[in-house]
């Protein structure tokens, strides 16, 4: 196990700490946000193309931490195996590779016993999906935007967790196919269309309408039960 270690503190003091790790068994390199008091520990999914650094993944990840929640975003490739484009779009590694985090947090002193959510873009959606089927007693709950969850069509029915997706108005296609996946996902289950926003929620004011949905998703499902806001 590769222990964390402290490299900053941001603008809010002493209340949040951000904190560098290295995912196992890969190393892979991850950014966790840690709150005084978390209610629960969301791990990003990101989409092809993108990192631990992505701008929307990273808004979303600091409004989740200024609601109670601490979150992990690291890169479910490796920089070499980046330049190969079909490694991004390879959803049973990068659900190992989630799965390589879910693992991690249940383990690193600083997140255990927090509920565990996760929080899917694009292909991340499905590889967090394929990783809720591996792990069903791990993960509390789930949030797809944008996602493309018809890549794991084939495990959708062994997924446990209460599962959200959000789609833009006009993102048509992926619309259909999220209304494709969805319909093979247990309960409880919702699909949420967010009015005026296409496949990366750039249009004014649709990416805190994202960020309004996962907060009510997660405060839901995937809290501590002292706090008395989780399901159990």
């Amino acid at each position: 196990m590769i222990a964390p270690t402290l490299s900053a503190t941001d603008g809010e003091g002493s209340r949040h700490r951000h904190v560098d790790v290295r995912i196992p068994p890969l190393g892979l390199p991850g950014l966790l946000r840690m709150p005084e008091m978390a209610a629960g520990l969301i791990i990003f999914a990101h989409g092809s193309g993108s990192s631990r650094f992505s701008p929307r993944n990273n808004h979303v990840a600091d409004a989740l931490g200024r609601a109670g929640f601490a979150t992990l975003l690291f890169d479910l490739l490796l920089s070499d195996e980046e330049a190969d484009r079909r490694n991004v779009f390879d959803i049973p590694v990068l659900a190992r590779r989630v799965c390589h985090a879910i693992d991690w947090a249940a383990a690193a002193s600083l997140v255990t016993g927090l509920p565990i959510g996760l929080f899917g873009a694009s292909t991340g959606s499905a590889a967090a999906l394929s990783a809720a089927a591996e792990r069903p007693e791990s993960v509390a709950a789930i949030v797809s935007r944008g996602g493309r969850p018809d890549l794991a069509l084939a495990v959708l029915d062994k997924v446990e967790a209460p599962t959200l997706l959000l789609v833009g108005s006009r993102d048509g296609e992926v619309l259909r196919l999220n209304q494709l996946a969805y319909a093979r996902l247990r309960q409880p289950k919702r699909l949420q269309v967010i009015a005026g926003a296409s496949h990366l929620f750039t249009e004014p004011g649709t990416l805190d309408m994202v960020i309004n949905a996962a907060t009510g998703w997660f405060r839901r499902f995937c809290t501590r039960p002292e706090d008395g806001k989780g399901s159990g």
